[in-house]
């Protein structure tokens, strides 16, 4: 609930980034997490309405339920392979979202991951994600373009709900 803080470095000893520790830092315009992180706590950047980018490091597998919750200025996502799981929520919200890309070793796109992403256009999921949950893009009105994968298996309900601009979607004959 630091409201004025506009920056902050963690030193190379720090391994862990604990739960909500920066929540509500709404100046928070952008932050670099040092290799030496490898692990960060649920709603850890939540409501960093100011927050513009932000690096994950390789030594990053998972990213916490909730930890970038309305974080309304972030706007590209670029989830690297070293991530295999995502938590629930993690970037709902996120009004400035345009796309989002996720790597090849992440298995399932969570219950509303990008959930109410209104500016969110275009994602590119990899080549592992078998599964996508209950209202993972739910509201996403201005998604145009998602490229289902042939790992997919299912899809679960409302999952494209409310995704206005989705003109076309290939399902893969994978999806039972």
């Amino acid at each position: 609930n630091c409201k004025s803080l506009t920056s902050f470095v963690i030193p190379d000893s720090v391994t862990s980034i604990g739960l909500g520790a920066f929540q509500n830092c709404k100046s928070l315009t952008s932050f670099v997490i040092p290799d030496s992180v490898t692990s960060i706590g649920e709603y850890a950047f939540a409501y960093c309405k100011s927050l513009v980018s932000i690096e994950i490091p390789a030594s990053i597998t998972s990213i916490a339920d909730y930890m970038f919750f309305e974080c309304d200025s972030l706007k590209n996502i670029v989830i690297a392979d070293s991530v295999t799981s995502i938590g629930r929520g993690s970037f709902q919200n996120c009004d400035s979202l345009t796309s989002a890309v996720i790597g090849n070793s992440l298995n399932s796109i969570e219950y509303r991951l990008f959930s109410r992403c209104d500016s969110l256009k275009t994602v590119t999921l990899g080549n592992s994600v078998t599964n996508i949950a209950y209202a993972a893009f739910d509201g996403c009105v201005s998604l145009t373009n998602i490229n289902l994968p042939g790992s997919l298996t299912s899809i679960g309900e409302s999952a494209f709900e409310e995704c206005d601009s989705l003109t076309t979607v290939t399902i893969p004959d994978s999806v039972t």
